[in-house]
């Protein structure tokens, strides 16, 4: 089986993506996030932000380091840019603003999109992890596939947790959603303050 792929490796990387993407903790902001949308689409922008999610993911694994280095971008800059993102959708949150209806009727595009899709799945932490899974892979088509493999099924558990949050959803009714949404709003403010912390002191370990 290690011919084929490196379980080890699988292992590592299912594991690192698992903490750093918490499946079980994006539910109550997934739930958040949608309070709004029915269940259908609710389906959708789960599968929409997975893919989102994958692709950003697969993009900077493959390019990650020369889209970086071209563009003069830092990975501190990368994890505040994506902190204070979290911090502006963190408090529409905890107003109440992502639960008024917008204009335009397409309800799930841009949340499935931003913030689901990236940064909250596809963040800075997640993409750096797997950048450095690449880099220490030795070239074998063992590793590449362990890589992968770890990706997918680090993929597959957040759609299927996701997913499991229409069954939630329908436990809590409205208000229970409601209070979730805003617990959701104070633990995204959390991981974004975190984030920009973060950056910060890599900024100052940078300049000394």
């Amino acid at each position: 089986m290690n011919d084929i792929m490196d379980l080890r490796l699988f292992t590592e990387v299912f594991i690192t993506l698992f903490v750093i993407m918490d499946p079980p903790g994006t539910v109550p902001i997934f739930l958040g996030l949608t309070s709004a949308m029915g269940a259908k689409q609710r389906n959708q922008a789960a599968r929409t932000a997975i893919l989102v999610a994958f692709g950003v993911i697969v993009s900077f694994a493959v390019f990650g380091q020369q889209i970086l280095n071209y563009m003069g971008i830092s990975l501190p800059a990368l994890k505040a840019s994506g902190g204070l993102l979290l911090l502006l959708v963190a408090m529409e949150l905890l107003t109440g603003k992502m639960e008024e209806p917008t204009p335009s009727g397409n309800k799930g595009v841009n949340v499935a999109l931003v913030p689901l899709g990236t940064p909250l799945l596809a963040g800075p932490g997640a993409i750096v992890a797997t950048m450095v899974f690449v880099q220490r892979a030795d070239g074998s088509a063992a590793d590449w596939v362990a890589i992968a493999a770890g990706v997918v099924a680090v993929h597959l558990t957040l759609f299927l947790a996701m997913r499991f949050a229409n069954v939630i959803h329908r436990v809590l009714g409205d208000s229970g959603t409601i209070l979730v949404t805003r617990i959701a709003g104070l633990l995204l403010a959390a991981i974004a303050v975190q984030l920009v912390a973060d950056a910060v002191t890599a900024f100052v370990q940078m300049a000394g």
